[in-house]
């Protein structure tokens, strides 16, 4: 396993770090609370000392199931990534969207992060995750309604006390990031990047390698569509959100698969899996820290920590981005 700096902290992570978003069950479909269990552990085996979460995430469940991991591991030698500013329990902020709890219960998401409710999300992301510090805080949306200078000064405080050892974004732009400086130097921004998702590439990278913050890579198998499993005729579990973005529509997943059946010698050629190709690539880019990979089991873990011993030469990276050059989808952008 690798570890690298985020930002300009002291704060070394794991270059695969463990995608909670999966195993709170919220947008994915159920999962079992004993197989994400044995997942963390499996992924601390091989390498894996992050975890990335958030409170929204099955309204809290993946938070608890972070903590419940942590009384087997060493604290100390893990790294504890979490969010704020998503409320499904106040009606606070901008108005996200409308989705489901794990039961069902119709919800209404809000975008808010007001400074007494970063100190009262931040207790209890504490309580739930059952440790007295977290190791990266990190907005997970932007908040127009409330001043950038607000925001980050909750996170001064909280830096100050000690609850959190540094503080990032989520879904920033580098307006926003540069707005957020102001008040607070930012360790890291994560944002949505894989092999057929790059929009970062043009403003934000460059921005982030010329300020020295990390960005963190989320989605980088775009939530399985890169691991050549699932197919336009996919059926998917009742509450897994896929289905309604563009990158999940039949024609882009048929013209996928085609660009991952290009690459299989590839993968032949290295005795690994299509996914541990993707991964390696994607924090193989210029800028990107480490890369946030989900895993509902213990098998699915190994695999993607094993992902890290994956070497690509200079010219295969030639060769992929090639291909890639190949691939065009059809359909707009989905929606922020």
């Amino acid at each position: 396993m690798e570890y690298r700096k985020i930002g300009n902290t002291d704060l070394k992570v794991s270059v695969i770090t463990f995608g909670a978003w999966a195993i709170g069950g919220w947008m994915w479909g159920g999962t079992e609370r004993k197989d994400a269990l044995e997942a963390i552990q499996a992924s601390y085996d091989h390498g894996v000392t992050s975890i990335d979460t958030a409170p929204i995430y099955g309204q809290g469940l993946s938070e608890e199931i972070v903590g419940e991991a942590l009384r087997s591991l060493p604290r100390d030698k893990m790294q504890i990534l979490t969010k704020f500013g998503m409320r499904w329990d106040e009606k606070k902020g901008s108005f996200a969207f409308k989705s489901n709890d794990n039961a069902g219960n119709p919800i209404d998401i809000y975008k808010y992060a007001g400074k007494k409710s970063i100190i009262k999300e931040c207790e209890d992301s504490l309580r739930r995750l059952g440790t007295d510090y977290i190791d990266l805080y990190q907005i997970h949306w932007p908040d127009d309604t409330t001043p950038v200078a607000e925001t980050m000064e909750a996170l001064t405080q909280l830096l100050k006390q000690g609850k959190i050892r540094a503080a990032g974004v989520c879904n920033y732009s580098t307006a926003l990031m540069a707005e957020a400086e102001k008040t607070l130097s930012l360790a890291s921004n994560q944002v949505p990047y894989s092999m057929v998702e790059r929009t970062i590439e043009e403003e934000l990278v460059p921005y982030c390698i010329e300020h020295r913050k990390a960005i963190i890579a989320y989605s980088p198998l775009q939530r399985g569509l890169l691991t050549d499993k699932i197919r336009p005729d996919h059926v998917f579990a009742r509450g897994d959100h896929r289905p309604d973005t563009k990158f999940f529509k039949p024609e882009n997943i048929r013209r996928i698969d085609n660009f991952l059946a290009r690459l299989q010698p590839l993968v032949k050629s290295k005795k690994a899996l299509l996914s541990q190709l993707v991964i390696r690539w994607t924090i193989e880019q210029p800028g990107i820290t480490i890369a946030l990979v989900g895993a509902r089991n213990r098998e699915q873990a190994i695999q993607n920590a094993l992902a890290a011993n994956v070497q690509l030469s200079q010219n295969e990276i030639e060769f992929i981005d090639s291909e890639l050059k190949k691939l065009e989808l059809v359909g707009q952008e989905d929606p922020a």
